[in-house]
């Protein structure tokens, strides 16, 4: 029998390599607020990263607040979807990645995102890791299967 948690491994992979934007939430003092964000998730699906000024409300709410998730869907607004996308919260902690893991960092979030290298190496621009410690994947609309990365 397979094993159901490589099962939704290999689809939330499978979502990661096919999406490039997703939807960060984040909570501050003036309740919840959600961003476009380009993002990049790492293999073994244990970390996230993405990259914000440092100027933006989403920096000062994860600054303050580091608990926040992040929505990734296959979805293309089309009434298909509803059958065929599928969605996937990634919920843990952020922070800025120290200047001591920036290089590999760098080189990972530009393989995804080679267009944003000035944007990126910007000294007003913070890159973000997210540990995740949870995901959340939705197919069907309602089918929810649960997967904690470390484990």
């Amino acid at each position: 029998m397979a094993d159901p948690s490589e099962d939704i491994r290999s689809r939330i992979a499978a979502l990661f390599e096919t999406q490039r934007l997703a939807v960060l939430a984040t909570q501050g003092p003036g309740g919840p607020h959600a961003s476009l964000v380009a993002f990049w998730g790492a293999p073994d699906l244990q970390r996230i990263l993405f990259a914000t000024p440092r100027t933006t409300r989403k920096f000062a709410n994860l600054t303050e607040r580091p608990q926040v998730c992040l929505l990734i869907d296959s979805s293309r607004n089309v009434p298909a979807d509803f059958h065929e996308a599928m969605a996937v919260t990634a919920s843990g902690d952020a922070r800025v990645v120290a200047d001591a893991d920036r290089p590999d960092s760098d080189v990972d979030y530009l393989r995804r995102h080679p267009y944003l290298k000035d944007f990126l190496r910007s000294p007003t621009t913070a890159l973000v890791e997210i540990a995740v410690e949870r995901y959340s994947l939705v197919r069907h609309f309602q089918t929810v299967m649960e997967l904690l990365p470390k484990e």
